[in-house]
């Protein structure tokens, strides 16, 4: 049935991409005064996260007024006035699409999404916006203007995002670019006191992260303990993070002695990811958090049937192991160690260098 429904989809939007020919106009926008903009970026946080450096960029370099179309998953990415003036959560109401495609304040509707996505190509088809800017990806016919989608092979993903702004007649220096994210004061807050309590001698903070958004980036619980092993012969402050989907494991890994600061408030999380010094992690959406933060990552990556550039911290220093199986699972901890250790040592005698 769902082989069925997936099929279907593909049908009704190429009939629709026939149909519903834009009509092409010259690479850059005209000039407006305060440009009304709508991006539109579905799907999860970490998809988000990669949009926000662009939304910085045109928010700082434009008269404009921001509007995000967001999923219910990733929307309070965007609750940063530096980045929109306006968040829409998208609900799949037959009325929610129809008013949305009938809302003619927009100059602009802007399609973020590096894939083709059905929904998303209805509302801009279908949208009586005037200019509508999308990547060159096979439904070229459905824009006005179109964006080039750089080899994903070669560039990651905030690169490929960044080049919007040539659209748009915008500039920028790509050294200053860079995740944006701004935890709340209140988050910030509780993760102090809870660094306080757990850690009242002030020490080089490691954070080890055994959540991911899927079971496949889940490395196990004798590797992450023999992880702790290896960093408890440094003397190092170590806590646990996990969302409450794995407390399970957590209690496993950690023992009597690692404090587990569990979270399902992504913002309590990146306030912490914020406050520690080195953050050891499968691929999840706070690799993002830590660039935005220029916190150094060693990050476990499942590459599987794909020949795109993984989704690096795009600012801070890493160090990666990248398995082309379809899980974690052959990672061994001896391969782990060889590169881990070097990285990790050279931020903690640094740090020890500091404070000394």
């Amino acid at each position: 049935m769902k082989q069925f429904e997936i099929l279907l989809r593909k049908f009704l939007l190429s009939v629709l991409i026939f149909f519903k020919k834009a009509e092409k106009v010259e690479k850059k926008l005209e000039s407006y005064d305060h440009l009304k903009i709508l991006f539109i970026r579905l799907n999860r946080i970490g998809d988000a996260l990669v949009t926000t450096p662009l939304l910085y960029t045109i928010k700082k370099n434009l008269d404009c007024h921001v509007t995000i179309l967001a999923s219910r998953y990733n929307y309070f990415i965007f609750n940063n006035n530096q980045l929109a003036d306006e968040v829409i959560v998208y609900n799949k109401k037959v009325s929610s699409f129809i008013k949305l495609i009938n809302q003619k304040n927009f100059d602009v509707i802007v399609d973020l999404h590096d894939d083709i996505s059905t929904t998303v190509s209805y509302l801009v088809a279908f949208s009586k916006v005037k200019n509508k800017i999308g990547l060159k990806k096979g439904i070229d016919k459905l824009y006005t203007h179109l964006v080039d989608k750089l080899d994903p092979s070669k560039y990651h993903v905030i690169d490929r995002v960044m080049e919007f702004t040539k659209v748009f007649g915008v500039r920028y220096d790509e050294q200053k670019i860079n995740v944006i994210y701004r935890p709340k004061p209140e988050s910030k807050k509780i993760v102090d006191n809870y660094i306080g309590k757990h850690f009242p001698v002030k020490n080089f903070l490691v954070g080890i992260n055994i959540s991911s958004g899927s079971s496949a980036r889940f490395w196990g619980v004798k590797k992450f303990k023999e992880v702790i092993s290896l960093l408890s012969n440094y003397g190092v402050n170590i806590v646990l993070l996990c969302i409450e989907r794995d407390i399970k494991y957590a209690w496993e890994i950690a023992g009597k002695n690692i404090p587990i600061f569990y979270r399902n408030d992504f913002d309590e999380f990146a306030a912490m990811i914020e406050r520690i010094d080195l953050l050891f992690t499968p691929d999840t959406s706070i690799v993002h958090i830590a660039s935005a933060f220029n916190v150094p990552v060693f990050g476990l990556y499942v590459k599987y049937n794909t020949n795109h550039v993984v989704w690096y911290p795009y600012k801070s220093d890493y160090e990666v192991i990248i398995t082309t199986e379809p899980t974690l699972e052959n990672i061994n901890t001896e391969i782990v160690k060889e590169k881990f250790i070097p990285f990790f040592e050279k931020y903690f005698y640094e740090y020890k260098s500091k404070t000394t």
